[in-house]
């Protein structure tokens, strides 16, 4: 398979010069806590950097400073900067949590792109902090080029946050290693409704050591809180050095608000001083913003969530396109999910318009629909509802299953090839197939759902299966007992590559440690596979 250059990590001399390195104080203790805003000295970026909306000649780079600063950045097609380009981005300020993003535009498709970031004082240019160094390839024009990229989600999720003594999130210096075009990062990118303890006792008798923070110690009400959840994962040095080599595709789900949350919902949880989660809702979507490098048209953020869009489609070149789904923000309440009508379902009318339009007008070899949460596997919620599309009725489509019926039926009927679903969200790693020959209905062409995580969370048993879409779980790797910590079961990823000569799509689910174990081929064009 013909490939573009790729490079393992950042060049040996751009760690000396401190890309991927921060002051001792931003680094994962037992006793870590955010850097303080400090207002001597020069600016900076002890956060590192991101990069996010990669297309083939534009991305969006990412950084947090210290102080109010203004973001500077270069680029340039070599690690040594003999020739770059200049690139003025915004002030920082307390307005965004002195987050900034700076567009980059006109860039050569396929290529490797080096950049830095130097951030200055707002009133006197010359005094400016040590740059922050990070490369992401751009989007390929070409389709022998190929594409690979990796994904999974639920990080620092049921007590498990950042443990020094086991090296922190590990998993990211493996995925890091991969050298994916991108990642994708499907939901629960943090836990803002589960509060860590410094220490918790294992069944074996070990102590798993958090790292703690004073956001993280307590369920996220405050627009700070929810910044201080976002910002607990970037005090990672996997992260930051995965961040500054990978490009980042993100969506959300629940626990970056609420377990299990709703638009509408009031809680009646005693944690929470605020108790309608729509309020919540909104201040999670602001701070996610603030703190991912994502372009959407989030428009304001009022008191209803409905305001911040997440979904969006991300074009990367011939052979694929991601549709990103946001099936948290338009759902309607949880509840048996058995009615017999139902016309909001999980994604909302205006966002399933949206997709059969997008996946209508898609010309890419490869749709892959990113979903956070899977379809025919059923997730409860309490004794008598249900979270995710299944309700366990392996019938006709009652409920939330109705939307996702129409959206089949209409793939079908359009004669759009080459779609499957990646998620995570379960905590754990499968593959269902989905065949109407199986199924109570049968109106749709078969498909693959492909399922992984946890990033660095609890691992639970597999869920149960629906019949209604007629899923056969070829795979499943799940630990038996519920919540599990990572230093007792390997934490999941996938993988996800285009061959550029024959357009074969190779699916591997991997674990922490190195292993493959599962590996599919689909062909392009076919239906079923």
């Amino acid at each position: 398979m013909p490939h573009r250059p790729r490079i393992l990590s950042p060049g040996r001399r751009t760690v000396l010069r401190g890309s991927l390195l921060v002051p001792a104080a931003a680094l994962p203790t037992a006793s870590a806590a955010a850097p303080a805003l400090a207002l001597a000295g020069r600016p900076e970026a002890a956060w590192g950097v991101q990069v996010g909306s990669v297309t083939a000649s534009s991305a969006l780079v990412w950084v947090r400073s210290d102080r109010p600063a203004r973001m500077l950045v270069e680029t340039s097609a070599t690690e040594s900067f003999r020739r770059s380009r200049s690139w003025y981005g915004p002030l920082t300020g307390p307005g965004t949590d002195f987050t900034g993003t700076t567009p980059l535009y006109g860039l050569p498709a396929g290529e490797q792109v080096h950049y830095r970031v130097t951030l200055a004082d707002p009133h006197d240019p010359r005094r400016t902090g040590k740059p922050v160094y990070g490369t992401f390839r751009t989007a390929p024009a070409r389709r022998r080029d190929g594409v690979r990229f990796l994904w999974s989600g639920d990080i620092a999720g049921q007590g498990w946050g950042i443990n020094p003594d086991i090296g922190g999130y590990r998993v990211y210096e493996e995925m890091r290693r991969l050298d994916p075009d991108f990642f994708l990062c499907s939901g629960d990118t943090v836990y803002a409704d589960g509060p860590l303890q410094p220490g918790v006792p294992l069944p074996d008798g070990r102590i798993w050591r958090n790292v703690m923070t004073e956001e993280k110690a307590k369920v996220a009400e405050t627009l700070d809180e929810y910044r201080g959840n976002f910002r607990y994962n970037l005090l990672d040095r996997n992260v930051r050095r995965f961040n500054a080599q990978v490009p980042s595709v993100v969506q959300w789900d629940d626990h970056e608000v609420r377990n299990n949350w709703y638009p509408g919902q009031i809680l009646d949880d005693p944690r929470y001083t605020e108790k309608n989660v729509d309020i919540l809702a909104a201040r999670s979507a602001r701070a996610f913003h603030e703190y991912f490098p994502v372009s959407t048209p989030h428009g304001s953020y009022g008191s209803s969530a409905r305001r911040s869009r997440m979904y969006r489609t991300v074009h990367h070149g011939p052979l694929l396109d991601v549709f990103v789904l946001d099936m948290r923000s338009h759902r309607n309440r949880n509840s048996p999910n058995r009615q017999a009508d139902d016309t909001t379902g999980i994604l909302g009318a205006e966002q399933l318009r949206w997709l059969k339009r997008a996946l209508t007008e898609s010309r890419a070899v490869w749709k892959v629909i990113a979903a956070d949460m899977p379809l025919g596997l059923v997730v409860p919620d309490g004794a008598t509802d249900y979270e995710a599309v299944a309700q366990g009725d392996p019938g006709a489509p009652l409920g939330r299953e109705l939307q996702i019926a129409e959206l089949l039926r209409f793939i079908k009927h359009r004669r759009i090839t080459g779609t499957l679903w990646l998620t995570a969200d379960v905590h754990y790693t499968s593959a269902q197939h989905y065949a109407p020959e199986r199924a109570a209905f049968k109106d749709f062409a078969p498909f693959w759902e492909f399922v992984s995580g946890p990033l660095a969370a609890g691992g639970f048993p597999a869920n149960a299966l629906d019949g209604t879409f007629g899923p056969d779980r070829v795979f499943v790797r799940a630990p038996d007992r519920a919540n599990v910590s990572p230093m007792e079961s390997p934490q999941f990823f996938g993988e996800v590559e285009i061959d550029g000569d024959s357009a074969d799509l190779t699916v591997r689910l991997r674990a922490e440690g190195g292993a493959v174990l599962f590996t599919k081929v689909l062909r392009p064009g076919r239906v079923g596979q």
